[in-house]
């Protein structure tokens, strides 16, 4: 749990110290994303994005282990 925890921190500690490069990626403005705006607000579910994000996590846990 300890080191699952210091491995969490660090790659936080390297995302945001990456944030400037990280926010030109176009994630959440991927077609297949909803966006729907309305008079009173809006609502969006990013459901791309999430399939990607969820393949690189999913890629990247897999070769770890192996």
């Amino acid at each position: 749990m300890q080191r699952g925890l210091i491995i969490l921190g660090i790659l936080l500690v390297v995302a945001g110290a990456a944030w400037p490069w990280l926010s030109r990626l176009p994630l959440g403005r991927l077609p297949g994303d909803i966006h729907i705006e309305g008079e009173h607000g809006g609502f969006f579910f990013p459901i791309t994005t999430c399939v990607v994000i969820s393949i690189v996590l999913s890629l990247i846990l897999w070769i770890l282990r192996r």
